[in-house]
């Protein structure tokens, strides 16, 4: 959104009338249900001990849904402000970073005593990286991963969030926000990142969702039937892979379509949109962003669950995990670089004993020093589709709608059976495990589709990028 200047601190809506909503009468708001999420709150599994990092325009701790967790401890670990460069406060102006710390962890119990979040146990550590309108830089950005990075240890940040996007504009492995993205994930931190919300158009995932190793989330939606899982369908705003390199993206999708969040009412996202804000203190919101947060709020359950786990097992089982939207067949209904593995599937991720299935073949060392870098299964035939190396059949081919292709547009839903089912398992001889030492075979020989060139040649951590500006990607209407 692009907030009007002169509207800042006015009142849109008119909130004197609005009842004042107690926690306990807020409705469900079905989301964890739809990745099974709640099944496992009986359980007692509801991250629990696990610390999720949340790099956004801040978040609102004011009230006990954030402040504490489900046992009303405090949960509050630290608050940076990488915009000032100082800890103690990270205040959000913007509203965004909020919504996205509810998703996963919104301690407050529904009015039927379900929990509106994913992770509703776990610790937060709050980095404010995004101004009141959203935007930051990649300056601002990293001096969060950094603070992240030297502080993970002393408070058991295992995940972090990443709900944003830039554009691409070199490989992988020059970018500097991408590379501080790496140094973290090879330190024991799950990175979950968004694919943007530029699609639905192939090779549409942007920074950091094009790293090979993090995970990345598209967004699905219910339809407004969370009952009801035959009209579910993808997201039209979703981005989709491949990307540059040929990596198979996103890795999954989660529930990204009207989710409800908290939100202060004045805030910039709610003072521009009031029609969204409800139950007092709450805001609907669509977009990959949210998507991204239920799968940081899965992991936190799988890493509670076992501790033990690596980022690769993680991803590994979150793959192996998923549901696809599949014909009655198998067969696909959507593009793998649309949907990736399928819909994430929370108790299924927790219970998974399945290893070594991400992030074979890659090398996250030898990338970060340079002496080595890797590219993906996927590639273009002679009529310009997308299809996998390894895997007969399953391609990208915007000419043929009803053929193996797959292809997205805006009016397609499916009703007849093609839902989120777990009939199609990737398995270890699968392309998530197929990747390859760079080289001029891939297809895309010498463009690389950028114009501005390498600019980041011989780039890391400390370059100053400044003025590089990076969006939140959470702010799409409908779903």
């Amino acid at each position: 959104y692009s907030p009007d200047k002169k509207a800042r601190g006015k009142k849109f809506h008119d909130y004197s009338d609005e009842k004042k909503v107690k926690d306990e009468e807020i409705p469900y708001l079905d989301f964890p249900s739809l990745v099974r999420a709640d099944v496992l709150h009986q359980q007692g599994i509801d991250g629990s001990g696990i610390t999720v990092a949340v790099i956004d325009s801040g978040a609102d701790i004011k009230g006990k849904e954030l402040k504490k967790n489900k046992r009303k401890n405090k949960r509050v670990k630290k608050l940076y402000d990488a915009i000032k460069g100082k800890e103690g406060k990270a205040k959000d102006e913007f509203g965004h970073g909020t919504h996205v710390a509810s998703v996963i962890g919104n301690s407050a119990p529904s009015i039927d005593g379900r929990y509106n979040s994913i992770a509703p146990g776990i610790d937060l550590a709050v980095v404010k990286a995004f101004d009141r309108n959203g935007i930051g830089t990649y300056a601002q950005v990293i001096e969060g991963m950094q603070w992240i990075l030297d502080h993970r240890e002393e408070y058991n940040i295992r995940v972090l969030n990443l709900s944003f996007s830039a554009p691409v504009r070199s490989h992988y492995w020059d970018d500097p926000l991408n590379r501080a993205v790496m140094a973290l994930w090879q330190a024991g931190v799950v990175v979950v990142t968004s694919a943007g919300n530029n699609g639905p158009d192939a090779m549409s995932i942007g920074v950091p969702g094009n790293v090979p190793y993090v995970l990345t989330v598209g967004a699905m939606t219910d339809n407004f039937t969370p009952a009801d899982m035959s009209d579910d369908y993808l997201a039209s705003f979703s981005a989709a892979g491949p990307t540059y390199e040929g990596f198979v993206k996103p890795e999954m999708v989660a529930p990204g379509g009207h989710l409800t969040g908290l939100m202060d009412r004045k805030t910039t996202l709610v003072l521009e949109h009031p029609e969204y804000h409800n139950f007092n203190e709450y805001f609907t919101m669509s977009g990959t962003s949210q998507a991204t947060a239920v799968v940081s709020g899965i992991a936190a359950l799988m890493l509670q669950a076992d501790p033990t786990l690596t980022p690769d097992d993680v991803k590994c089982r979150l793959i192996a995990s998923a549901r696809l939207a599949a014909y009655p067949d198998g067969t696909p209904a959507f593009s793998i670089f649309q949907q990736g593995a399928g819909l994430v599937d929370a108790m299924d991720a927790v219970n998974s004993d399945a290893t070594g299935c991400a992030n074979r073949g890659l090398d996250i060392a030898a990338d970060i020093d340079g002496s080595a870098h890797f590219g993906g299964p996927a590639a273009m035939d002679e009529n310009g589709n997308f299809f996998i190396r390894s895997v007969e059949g399953h391609r990208w081919d915007p000419n043929d709608v009803n053929g193996a292709g797959y292809f997205w547009n805006d009016g397609y839903f499916w009703s007849d059976g093609y839902f989120w089912n777990d009939a199609f398992f990737w398995n270890d001889a699968f392309f998530w495990n197929d990747s390859y030492f760079w080289n001029d075979a891939f297809f895309w020989n010498d463009g690389f589709f950028w114009n501005d060139g390498f600019f980041w040649n011989d780039s890391s951590m400390e370059t100053d990028s400044s003025d590089i500006p990076v969006s939140i990607s959470g702010c799409q209407r409908g779903g």
